[in-house]
């Protein structure tokens, strides 16, 4: 991918961009862990399979899941009052596990990539709450968010490239692995089930235009659209913590628009200067 844009048209702080790309991280990470943790609450069936992976047979697997929601929640929370490096991290990797999970226990690769928002932004979030200094610094709550010792380009191409996976993937398990669940969706609200074809190829375009060359207006849209499709699982019929978990989803593209007028304003204030 070539380098980040910084052009953005909009005229904002760069504070006060940063500040709501951090929030934007940080309630997504949040979401997503809330979210999860309630299906392993509910003892979610459609589980099994993963525990499978690793050895863990079916009731064990039930007995396991309520605990694993507990975690998740706890972590979810935690991360939403007072974030800690250590648990940020925790979700970063728990969340790359259970993704993985999906290929290892047959499902397609891109069920993998589409879940980039899980496992990509507590990844940005921890990254902004900064490098810590001793073995201590990763278990304390972190200190206040300071945008001026952090590498925001960086943070943004992290954000890039999981706003581009999790577009691709979602349009790739559309377009050509067919999906049922997406299908239904689209059924859900009167469109045909062929609809998966042309949306899928739609977000698979959209995904190449982030990776060429994100633009605020082009991230705001793509914000909207994940938010828009999927409130499709409560409508057609899921929990709403479908929609919950799916935070990552909304909040990379959300917070790459934020850090791209972050650093247009940055630049632009640094020229004045000069």
């Amino acid at each position: 991918m070539r380098q980040l844009s910084i052009r953005s048209g909009i005229a904002i702080p760069a504070a006060t961009a940063s500040n709501a790309a951090y929030w934007s991280l940080r309630v997504g990470s949040a979401m997503c862990f809330v979210g999860h943790g309630a299906f392993g609450i509910i003892t979610k069936r459609e589980w099994l399979p993963f525990f499978a992976v690793v050895g863990i047979p079916a009731d064990w697997a039930v007995s396991l899941m309520p605990v694993i929601g507990a975690v998740d929640i706890a972590a979810g929370i935690a991360t939403l009052f007072a974030p800690r490096r250590a648990i940020v991290a925790y979700m970063t990797v728990w969340a790359l596990w259970t993704a993985l999970l999906r290929p290892l226990s047959g499902g397609s690769v891109f069920e993998l990539v589409e879940r980039a928002g899980n496992y990509g932004v507590p990844l940005a979030f921890l990254m902004m709450l900064g490098l810590p200094r001793n073995l201590r610094d990763w278990f304390r709550s972190a200190p206040q968010f300071d945008a001026n010792n952090l590498d925001i380009g960086r943070i943004a191409l992290v954000l890039r490239a999981t706003t581009a996976c999790l577009l691709f993937a979602h349009g790739a398990l559309g377009a050509l692995v067919g999906k049922a669940t997406l299908a239904s969706h689209y059924a859900a609200v009167g469109f045909p089930p062929s609809t998966i074809i042309a949306v899928g190829w739609t977000e698979m375009t959209l995904a190449l235009a982030v990776a060429i060359g994100p633009t605020v207006p082009l991230l705001a849209f793509v914000t909207a659209w994940k938010l828009a499709t999927e409130a499709l699982y409560p409508i057609a019929g899921a929990p709403i913590w479908e929609f919950i978990e799916r935070g990552g989803s909304y909040a990379a593209p959300a917070a790459l628009a934020l850090l791209i007028v972050h650093l247009a304003s940055r630049d632009n204030s640094r020229r004045s200067l000069a």
